[in-house]
């Protein structure tokens, strides 16, 4: 099993957002970053990934989905009213791809970006190096379990 993590603006849709939709699932489409594609193409039926807000007052990791149906067209890239149109793309060149995910659990709090930060097992993460743009993309096995472990436990208050 592999680990990602995707992210998404919770005003756009937000891990609340999937737990209200049916069958707790959705497809992850409008990916247009063709590496962040190819990691939507390595995902496998069963995988986890961290869900992220992004771009929030904090962005911060919210909880947890299951890969539920491996990568298939986004026909989105071919609506000319869709948000990710492409016009590159059509039925015969699909170019761009998209998984479906089902929630597993919204963490009963989440986790700001500055507090990863201060972690020192996760110093390696790709969503903490800078410039990090990419929506999609792996964490290792022992990244996702620091930080399902951060989740279950209760912050300290500050002083």
């Amino acid at each position: 099993m592999n680990h990602w993590l995707i992210k998404s603006e919770p005003d756009v849709f937000s891990i609340h957002d999937l737990a209200k939709a049916k069958k707790k699932t959705t497809h992850w489409e409008g990916v247009r970053n063709y590496q962040a594609r190819n990691f939507l193409r390595a995902m496998k039926k069963g995988d986890l990934a961290l869900f992220y807000h992004s771009n929030a007052e904090p962005s911060a990791v919210a909880g947890v989905v299951e890969v539920v149906r491996e990568a298939y067209p986004d026909e989105s890239a071919w609506d000319p009213r869709s948000d990710y149109h492409d016009p590159k793309a059509s039925n015969e060149n699909p170019i761009w791809s998209m998984v479906d995910v089902r929630l597993v659990e919204i963490f009963s709090r989440e986790l700001p970006l500055d507090e990863l930060r201060g972690v020192r097992a996760l110093a390696d993460m790709e969503l903490l190096r800078r410039g990090s743009r990419l929506s999609v993309h792996p964490v290792t096995p022992a990244q996702f379990r620091t930080i399902q472990s951060l989740a279950s436990k209760r912050r300290a208050a500050r002083p």
